[in-house]
């Protein structure tokens, strides 16, 4: 998640108590009340969200994680491709010669 759409998020959670606060004031409830009950609703909003946050965390789902195991896949994948050619342009003498180093390894 951007650094951008974090400020979004917040700045839509902020209007969110706020026309909470309004919805209940239409429903009758006085300030106070109004008040109490648009913060708990922003509570659980809130505890909902980092608990999502801690279970992505815990799953290994998180952005970056995704973002950089495709990254590995494609990479392996070209330096294999290269390998390959490279081990393919190879000589029978040396595809041989770097067989038996390898294997004293």
């Amino acid at each position: 998640m951007t650094r951008s759409r974090v400020f979004q998020i917040g700045l839509l959670v902020l209007l969110l108590g706020g026309a909470g606060y309004f919805c209940f004031r239409l429903f009758g409830f006085d300030e106070v009340s109004s008040g109490i009950a648009a913060e708990a609703i922003l509570v659980l909003i809130v505890l909902g969200w980092t608990g999502s946050y801690f279970f992505r965390v815990v799953t290994g789902k998180m952005t970056f994680i995704e973002q950089r195991k495709r990254y590995r896949k494609a990479y392996d994948q070209i330096t294999n491709k290269k390998l390959e050619e490279k081990f393919d342009s190879l000589s029978e003498e040396e595809r041989i010669s770097l067989i038996k180093e390898l294997e004293k390894q």
